[in-house]
């Protein structure tokens, strides 16, 4: 952190009475902090990883009729981190993050089962949500910073997200 660097805010949960599933991501990248989007980097596989797997093509559509969507289809997003410090969109430069309250999930959304992580930074608090009953996946990246996996193999793990007989840790 530099003395001119300035605190991140992230953004609020997407969630409402009916998510039963949370993709948490870690941070919102620069071009999602410049527009007010979660997953706003056109190179970021996101949008078109949940359009597959919901059959459904939300890459074209505005942002508030995605979030509508994927809202209809009980899924809802979050990140681990509230706010922290970072120069350009990259988890390993994320310094002093501070994390989500995360307390009143389970209780304030009942439907709530499961929690996908998108990413290994993000992943690092699964066992929080596991020692909360919850189910969790660990997914490959949706940024193209992960670009070691290719679409189909992505969307390959990401599919179980939806899975309601698939076998979460």
């Amino acid at each position: 952190m530099t003395p001119t660097q300035t605190e991140l805010q992230g953004f609020p949960p997407l969630i409402d009475a009916q998510t039963h599933t949370l993709i948490l991501g870690s941070f919102p990248g620069v071009a999602s902090l410049q527009t007010g989007q979660y997953y706003a980097h056109p190179q970021n596989q996101f949008w078109r990883l949940l359009s597959a797997m919901l059959n459904a093509d939300l890459y074209l559509l505005t942002y508030q009729e995605k979030t509508v969507s994927l809202l209809n289809h009980g899924i809802g997003l979050w990140d681990i981190y509230a706010s922290c410090y970072r120069e350009g969109s990259l988890d390993s430069a994320i310094r002093l993050g501070q994390f989500n309250d995360f307390s009143a999930l389970r209780h304030s959304f009942p439907k709530l089962q499961r929690i996908g992580f998108n990413g290994k930074v993000a992943a690092k608090i699964q066992s929080h949500f596991q020692q909360q009953g919850f189910q969790t996946l660990i997914l490959p990246s949706s940024s193209p910073a992960n670009a070691s996996w290719s679409f189909e193999k992505k969307l390959s793990v990401w599919q179980q997200l939806l899975r309601f007989d698939a076998q979460f840790s």
